[in-house]
């Protein structure tokens, strides 16, 4: 019994020592800067003063200015194509020909109608002038009481009747030379042009959809003309972006196909709804582009600035470290090699900088190290060396 009670007493004392010598090691890993004599080699840069800029960063894809296509009114045989990818194109320059020769034969059908009907017409102004000097005459006989008044009443009828056919003759022209008019337009729509509105500079082909000797009906597409001296850029903004986008901000766009070239653009519509199912909106950015660099198709990264602040305190922002739910920085003082953790409220950052509102910090702030500081902790200081 007494033995069991040996036993039990060493598992007690070693117990002790053992729950002792965790409470030590605990001790001395959770708090290595303050229990050692060690101080932490760190790397430090100045804090300082420069224009900082809040810039929204959105992808999109760029669009040309305008674009249609070019189409037959009518249908038939593409006879002569005079275009192809990548030619220029004037105003009313003619892009195609269609095979005419029915219509040609209906101009002058419509031609040899008309005049019939001119001759037609003639023949029955004649007419009119003769039931009109034959009615007068019997008007005045009838009032010398030489003629009856049935040889009046027939005199009269025939004038109206001559009158009568020469209205129908005046509209059957009319109606030969519309239809005479419809065959020249329909003549004319064999001879395909590209015409747009506003601005009369030249335009590209886009694509070619039709060769030539192919059956086309109405409508059907032969060319895509587009206008690449001036592109769109279309984006779509977040709910928490939209309302500070407007019409009439300027944004930079940046392309792979052109690293390290930006092109300026101008945002030039906003849509006024967002997508229920992105809830994004859709903002057009028009961009000159007077050298035709950038192409329709391609990706673009458009830059918008939201806000800029001149002359503040910036540091990087690996600097910036987490303190109880709070935002802050070490600051390192190079005459004590001791740092000291400020709580800092931080404004716009763009990129690798973070602008400091407050409070007023100078002096040297903390960037690689930070994560074994605290506050009043011993360092070695290493300066960071700035990129020319």
């Amino acid at each position: 019994m007494n033995k069991k009670y040996f036993i039990a007493i060493l598992f007690i004392v070693a117990a002790l020592i053992g729950w002792q010598l965790y409470v030590k090691i605990s001790s001395s890993v959770k708090d290595p800067v303050r229990r050692s004599n060690f101080s932490v080699a760190v790397e430090v840069t100045p804090v300082r003063n420069a224009t900082i800029r809040e810039v929204g960063t959105f992808s999109g894809t760029l669009l040309p200015g305008s674009q249609f296509i070019v189409a037959p009114k009518i249908g038939g045989r593409l006879e002569k194509i005079f275009v192809d990818i990548g030619d220029e194109v004037k105003q009313d320059q003619l892009i195609a020909v269609l095979d005419d020769d029915e219509y040609i034969q209906q101009v002058d059908q419509a031609k040899a109608e008309l005049d019939v009907a001119r001759a037609n017409r003639e023949e029955n102004r004649s007419a009119l002038g003769l039931a009109e000097r034959e009615f007068k005459r019997a008007n005045t006989l009838r009032e010398k009481k030489i003629v009856s008044e049935a040889e009046l009443d027939a005199a009269d009828a025939q004038y109206k009747a001559a009158l009568a056919k020469q209205k129908v003759a005046e509209a059957q022209v009319a109606q030969k030379e519309a239809e005479l008019k419809t065959a020249q337009v329909r003549l004319e729509y064999t001879r395909i042009r590209a015409s747009w509105q506003n601005g009369g500079k030249p335009r590209v082909v886009g694509e070619r959809f039709a060769d030539e000797g192919s059956m086309l009906a109405a409508n059907a597409p032969i060319v895509s003309i587009v206008d690449i001296g001036t592109l769109n850029a279309i984006i779509h903004v977040i709910a928490r972006d939209y309302p500070r986008v407007k019409t009439g901000q300027d944004a930079f766009i940046t392309t792979d196909a052109y690293p390290g070239r930006t092109f300026t653009g101008t945002i030039r519509r906003v849509a006024p709804v967002l997508k229920e199912a992105a809830r994004q909106a859709r903002v057009e950015v028009e961009i000159p582009n007077p050298d035709k660099l950038i192409k329709p198709g391609m990706f673009a990264r458009v830059e918008i600035e939201f806000d800029q602040h001149d002359n503040v305190t910036v540091v990087p922002v690996n600097a910036l470290v987490k303190n109880n739910g709070q935002r802050s920085i070490f600051l390192a003082d190079k005459e004590t090699m001791k740092v000291r953790l400020v709580q800092v409220k931080v404004g716009i950052v763009n990129g690798d900088m973070a602008e400091i509102v407050e409070p007023v910090v100078t002096g040297y702030v903390v960037t690689v190290g930070q994560h074994l500081l605290e506050d009043g902790a011993a360092i070695t200081m290493q300066q960071k060396k700035e990129p020319l």
